[in-house]
Parts: C-alpha cells; structure tokens; sequence
C-alpha cells in the first residue's frame, strides 16, 4: 500500500468574530491573511495535490484561491469542513486516508461537480477548514494512530499540517508555520 497525503490548512488572518458585524461565514481575510494565502500556495503546490476541499465559508476559500489558480483545479466545498463540524471532518480525513479513497458524498457544494480521479493521482489531498477542526481532529487521529504531533494543534492562522497515512493510519505529522508577512 502506498502513502496517501493529506494536507489540513488553517485558514489565514480574517481579523476576529468580535470584530465582524455580518455573517461569520462571510468574514473575509484581510490584508496579511491574502498575503498568508500566496505564501500557502508556495508551500502546498510543490506537493502536487490532485483536489482541494474547503470549509464554505468566504476566508478558507480565499485561502485556497491562490493554490486552486495555481494548479488549474476546482475548489470543492463541504459543509464536513465548517466550524461546528469536527466529527464530520474526521469522518472524511478517515475516508480520505487510504489509496484509492473517493470521499463520495462529502463535497455537498463542488464546484466543477467532479468526483476523485485516482488514475495518475497523486495521493494528495488539501482541506481548508478552521482552527476548532483542526485541534479536534489531529488530537483524535494522534490518539487513535498513537503518534506524537511536533506541535499543539490546531497551530496558528495559516499554518499547514502535512499528514501522511500508511493503509489508513497517521505515520507521520508534519508542522508548517506560517509566513511571518
């Protein structure tokens, strides 16, 4: 069996809740979360992901703009990737951690409507999601897989987690910080 990666990102700078009067779903990123979205797509497109996932909400797209428009892919949206749905993104890194996994169902809003493309893929996958989901599922997949994470999720707007799974077990866990922009 072979690696499948998979890569959690954290949504960059959008300012805070306390700070936005509309809709939080609709909280942009402001001006250092744009330049944290450049900095991702530098640091996630050499990783050759054949699909990127994201949270509906307008500062996780944003944060996957650059990286979609980059490697000429769609950005998919799942309500599994929102911040009250940790369970549900759980379930789908879980779905998406074997060769060959195609995630039916989890994307409720892609936007090209196109399922996973296994044949030449590259195993890699990206999901933008928030910080909430991120502290709940990579404490779950460190207990259950028993690895060590190199830092306490979910880590800081921005950042990158870089997650590789071996027949659907975490082997390894790696922390990228943000740009400091």
């Amino acid at each position: 069996m072979g690696i499948v990666q998979l890569v959690l990102v954290r949504h960059g700078r959008a300012g805070t809740k306390e700070g936005w009067a509309g809709d939080d779903r609709r909280r942009p990123l402001d001006a250092r979360g744009r330049r944290q979205a450049m900095h991702i797509a530098d640091v996630v497109a050499p990783l050759r992901p054949d699909r990127i996932l994201s949270s509906p909400s307008d500062r996780c797209i944003q944060t996957m703009e650059p990286l979609a428009a980059e490697l000429g892919i769609p950005i998919e949206e799942g309500a599994d990737l929102t911040p009250n749905a940790a369970h549900g993104a759980l379930a789908l890194v879980r779905s998406l951690s074997t060769p060959g996994s195609s995630d039916q169902g989890s994307s409720d809003q892609g936007s090209s409507g196109q399922g996973s493309s296994d044949q030449g893929s590259s195993g890699t996958v990206v999901l933008c999601t928030h910080g909430e989901v991120i502290g709940v599922v990579l404490a779950a997949l460190a207990a259950a897989d028993g690895i060590r994470l190199p830092r306490r999720p979910p880590g800081l707007k921005g950042c990158v987690w870089v997650i590789e799974f071996r027949q659907g077990r975490v082997v390894s866990a790696r922390y990228i910080a943000p740009a400091r922009l």
